[in-house]
């Protein structure tokens, strides 16, 4: 059997309708322009651990934007309002495949940043307010979104250079590599320095690693699936098995798609400051009124 007709009759590529990338898009959207706005109205969230939870649902934001913006563009040229391969359309594509780029590596980044804060938070107590000022967050800030800028440019603009394709899942694989480092160092000295971090006030560095375990884990989950088809096209591209993985590339778009859905979602959950402050940004119609 050739590689055509297992493509064609044994692993058909899945569809996914475009109401639910749409929806989806939105929602997320929605979502994380609310986290990034809770953070600024509320003083009590500006700290080093919620700016960079803010940029974390920034560069959500971007990629629920982009992902929707793009799916729309795919409906138009359907009904024929676009081009499907002209200049303006490739170069608007391009742009988009950018600011996805962005997103990731900046989520990458920005879980860095706050993995980093725990450790300061949970090891350094008495020092952290002196080593993680709000001067140097916002230094942090603009090296990672400057930093993401360039590198997502530079991607997709040489993305056909296989060197390339490599060089962003060795990012990835690197980058989980470190983070799981040092998420292990940080949960083994917890446990030798467990009476110290029990002293901690509510809500202070142990529940804050807990809460960035679990954002980490779903990031992984959603992202996974999608550098596993990179591989797959770099390592067997013609393999029916491989093909077969590939067919479900849509599913993996949602899964991206989906990680801006849940991030907000467990910010809610495992921070009650922000519960508040989405109860009142929702809830009362003037914010000093509700303060």
């Amino acid at each position: 059997m050739n590689t055509n007709s297992v493509n064609r009759t044994d692993c058909p590529e899945v569809k996914v309708p475009f109401l639910i990338f749409f929806t989806v898009g939105i929602v997320s959207l929605a979502e994380n322009l609310l986290v990034v706005l809770a953070v600024i109205l509320n003083r009590n969230l500006h700290s080093p651990m919620y700016c960079f939870i803010c940029s974390l649902a920034a560069f959500n934001t971007i990629a629920s934007l982009t992902k929707t913006w793009e799916n729309l563009m795919i409906v138009f040229a359907d009904v024929g309002q676009l081009e499907k391969r002209g200049p303006s359309e490739t170069k608007l594509d391009d742009m988009m495949d950018s600011l996805l780029c962005m997103s990731f590596v900046g989520s990458i980044f920005s879980f860095l940043a706050i993995a980093v804060d725990r450790y300061i938070t949970i090891f350094n107590a008495l020092r952290y307010h002196n080593i993680m000022t709000m001067q140097r967050t916002g230094g942090i800030l603009v090296v990672i979104w400057t930093t993401c800028g360039v590198s997502a440019v530079l991607m997709v603009r040489f993305f056909d250079f296989k060197f390339i394709m490599i060089c962003f899942v060795v990012f990835f694989i690197v980058s989980l590599a470190i983070i799981c480092f040092l998420y292990v160092y940080m949960f083994l000295l917890a446990r030798i320095h467990a009476k110290s971090i029990a002293a901690l006030p509510p809500g202070g560095g142990g529940k804050g690693a807990l809460t960035l375990t679990i954002l980490f884990g779903a990031f992984v989950v959603c992202w996974a699936p999608f550098f596993t088809h990179l591989i797959i096209i770099m390592v067997c591209p013609l393999n029916p098995y491989c093909e077969c993985y590939r067919s479900l590339f849509q599913l993996h778009v949602v899964l991206i798609m989906s990680h801006a859905l849940i991030d907000p979602a467990i910010y809610a959950f495992r921070s009650a400051e922000l519960r508040y402050t989405f109860r009142k940004m929702l809830l009362c119609s003037s914010w000093k009124l509700c303060s």
